[in-house]
């Protein structure tokens, strides 16, 4: 078994493994993914946002600088310099999900899905429900064309985030390519 389906096989464990009853993490996050489960799109957009903000939060002035700067890169499509920032990031608050999850996605960008998938398990230890996470595992499944598994990765967001528009628009074309093939 090579590197990366390793990876896949440990991510997938995880997903699994911490899928849906995640401990308590905050009363506060509780009540927004209840709220999200039975929400209409807009204010499951909301309510969303407002999940997502929480992660940001690490409550460190350097770790946020640090966060930033690997987002800012990111976007900018420097990815050599994203990975650089929140691999410093990792490496200052190495219990901080959301570090590992935009790194995972700077990874996934140079096409590097071994240390991508390995951040994502990362990320679904420190934070089981961390859809995007789950949703970036099911789009790495996609591009390796593990169409099974990364079904099964959307699903899980559908159910903790009912109305994730990037999941709901790729289910579609995984749903195509499972169609004629034996699972």
């Amino acid at each position: 078994m090579n590197r990366l389906s390793k990876h896949i096989v440990a991510a997938f464990v995880l997903l699994v493994t911490f899928s849906l009853p995640a401990a308590a993490q905050d009363s506060a996050l509780d009540s927004l993914f209840e709220q999200l489960k039975t929400a209409e799109p807009r204010e499951a957009s909301r309510i969303s946002k407002e999940i997502e903000l929480a992660w940001t939060r690490s409550g460190s002035a350097t770790a946020d600088l640090l966060l930033k700067r690997g987002r800012d890169a990111l976007e900018a499509g420097d990815t050599r310099a994203a990975i650089e920032h929140l691999t410093a990031l990792t490496d200052h608050a190495p219990d901080f999900a959301e570090g590992y999850h935009l790194r995972a996605m700077a990874y996934a960008d140079a096409d590097m899905f071994g240390p991508a998938l390995a951040d994502i398990e990362r990320v679904l230890a420190l934070n089981p429900r961390h859809y995007n996470a789950i949703a970036s595992l099911g789009g790495i499944l996609y591009h390796v064309e593990s169409y099974a598994k990364a079904k099964q990765a959307f699903d899980l967001v559908l159910t903790l985030h009912p109305h994730h528009q990037e999941v709901e628009e790729i289910l579609p074309m995984v749903e195509r390519e499972i169609g004629g093939r034996d699972l």
